[in-house]
């Protein structure tokens, strides 16, 4: 399946690459600290080569004293270095964890809160692949590359001063080198980064195709789907390896060019200074202190065309995480949002409301509508599939705008509230139940989680939840799986409802909340819901239209359009499409 992208926002270089500064700057101290040991451990090594050389040019000096002194200072500078690693380690990849854990806390603050209208653009399974594979390669580089590649570049600029303190000729004939070295690593770098892209984003896919066919693995298995399925992840993750092979072949391309022009550098300058040996014009020390820190600034360049393919893969990372932090949404909250009133009384008003889903843009979901639900009144929407129902409640919960016209709650336009204030005064029972890996408990107290157990118990006695609840093995505390794997449909949809109870709100609404009830919960759930509805404002979406004939009021829909409102009786005496459902369902299709 392919995933649909989200609309790029470019430039984004730019923005990935100071990404991870703002997560940085909290802990400038352990930066700093960091940076301390990484320029020691760095001086530490310049000093190594000066320490060989005393000892080499004490072998000829004949003092054992003095060759004493050298072996001694050059352990104690190795024992300084080997600290100085540890703590530089311990600091660098404490720090990288604490910015990565920050940046997927930030990407996943942001998710949460998008509109269902972001989520039909993306997948989720590729929504997860960037917090976590895309946020792992970030703190690889932040613990690991970065630190390296700051200490090469120290030890490239301080060996390279010290090779030109040692000796210019051969110094000189180093820094010929140089050029032939950096051009491969820029040029190549360059398509590092968009293969490194390509192979995140298709990892991406891999992850979002796996993350929905194991979700539906029972209806896969059922349809006899697997051999398709697995076909189709096949060849997605294929491609994710074809590219991530060209990817390597670059990298693998440029390190066999670097470490070549590196290291027949270094063997050219050494034969040239054995000859300045031979001739006594450079001592043996001198010269294995040059070559010991040619071997550094060689390997310092090398690790350093390492590191920049590990950059290059990293911001394409960076690019995929910055384009979710950046993402804008379809609705959003006013700067200056209006408070909503202590007490919600629960008035709805739909205002000649039109709006189009945004995967639909050439049909109208809803077309002109207009109704008012007064504060107590209990409403049923009712028409065939598609008619609308369901998209009332998507906007009453304002997971959408509409196109024109305009939603109510208590005379306040819902794009005037934040979102979280006035979404507290409503409660949810929706057509598919959603449950959480936990316990019963845990999740009927979602619907408030400071309720105590007393009240949980309350709810879901109200729900018709409560026995089948103390059969488990556990009772309340028993775990319900992934999706509530370990329920029924029926056993779901009470939680769920239980839930709504737990909420206290004053709008109440119920998507097909009985739907997968067998007759007798239904009739235990039906007496819960009219109770429960009894003091507050309640909209019920239904097809049997067994559960909304007691109904204060009933709103007929038909494509997007409000064709009639009236009580059971009445609607029925009209003749219209509620009769025709009516006569369906209790004539033919319940025997009534």
């Amino acid at each position: 399946m392919k995933i649909r992208k989200i609309a790029k926002n470019p430039p984004l270089s730019g923005r990935s690459a100071g990404c991870s500064l703002p997560y940085i700057r909290p802990y400038r101290v352990l930066v700093v600290l960091a940076g301390f040991a990484l320029v020691l451990t760095a001086t530490l090594s310049l000093a190594l080569p000066l320490a060989v050389r005393r000892v080499i040019d004490g072998f000829s000096a004949g003092s054992a004293e003095l060759l004493d002194q050298y072996f001694s200072a050059a352990l104690g500078v190795a024992a300084l270095l080997a600290v100085g690693t540890g703590l530089r380690y311990y600091l660098v990849t404490r720090l990288g964890e604490r910015v990565v854990a920050d940046i997927r806390k930030a990407v996943y603050d942001k998710m949460i809160g998008m509109s269902p209208a972001f989520f039909e653009r993306i997948m989720t399974g590729e929504v997860l692949s960037r917090i976590t594979t895309d946020t792992t390669l970030i703190l690889s580089v932040i613990s690991s590359s970065v630190s390296v590649a700051l200490r090469n570049v120290l030890i490239f600029l301080g060996g390279l001063a010290f090779m030109l303190a040692t000796s210019l000729k051969l110094a000189g004939l180093v820094l010929l080198i140089v050029p032939l070295v950096i051009v491969p690593i820029l040029v190549l770098g360059r398509r590092l980064r968009k293969l490194s892209r390509d192979n995140q984003d298709k990892i991406a896919e891999s992850s979002g195709n796996a993350g929905e066919t194991l979700q539906a693995a029972q209806t896969i298995q059922a349809f006899t789907h697997e051999a398709e399925s697995r076909r189709k992840f096949g060849a997605v993750t294929e491609v994710s390896f074809d590219v991530a092979a060209k990817r390597i072949k670059t990298r693998a391309f440029m390190t066999v060019i670097v470490i070549f022009l590196v290291f027949a550098g270094i063997v050219g300058v050494l034969w040239v200074g054995a000859r300045d040996v031979g001739a006594d014009t450079m001592s043996a020390g001198a010269l294995v202190q040059f070559v010991i820190y040619a071997v550094m600034v060689s390997g310092s360049v090398a690790a350093l065309s390492e590191i920049w393919g590990e950059l290059q893969r990293a911001a394409g990372a960076t690019d995929r995480l910055v384009e979710l932090l950046h993402a804008e949404d379809t609705v959003s909250d006013p700067v200056d949002a209006v408070s909503m009133p202590t007490k919600v009384k629960g008035e709805i008003a739909f205002q000649d409301v039109v709006f189009r889903y945004p995967a639909r843009p050439g049909v109208k979901a809803l077309d002109g509508v207009s109704f008012t639900v007064k504060p107590g009144e209990t409403v049923a929407l009712v028409g065939p599939s598609g008619a609308g129902k369901t998209t009332i409640f998507q906007l009453m919960l304002r997971f959408f705008d509409p196109e024109t016209g305009q939603v109510k709650l208590d005379g306040m336009d819902l794009k005037t509230l934040a979102r979280e204030e006035f979404r507290k005064s409503i409660a949810l029972v929706p057509q598919d139940p959603v449950i959480f890996a936990g316990t019963a408990r845990e999740n009927i107290r979602f619907g408030r989680p400071e309720a105590t157990d007393s009240e949980v118990e309350v709810a879901a006695k109200a729900a018709a939840a409560h026995e089948f609840l103390t059969a488990l093995p556990d009772g309340y505390e028993s775990f319900v799986g992934e999706r509530g794997v370990m329920l029924s449909g029926g056993q779901k949809q009470r939680i769920a409802i239980a839930r709504a109870i737990l909420r206290q709100a004053p709008v109440l609404l119920l998507d097909e909340a009985t739907s997968a009830l067998d007759a007798q919960s239904e009739q235990l759930v039906q007496k819960a819901v009219e109770a429960l509805s009894a003091d507050r404002t309640t909209l019920i979406v239904a097809h049997r239209l067994a559960t909304v004939k007691k109904a204060d009021r009933i709103i007929v829909f038909d494509q997007g359009r409000i064709i009639a409102t009236g009580t059971h009786d009445a609607l029925v005496a009209e003749g219209g499409l509620y009769a025709r459902l009516a006569k369906l369902q209790f004539t033919e299709g319940l025997g009534v």
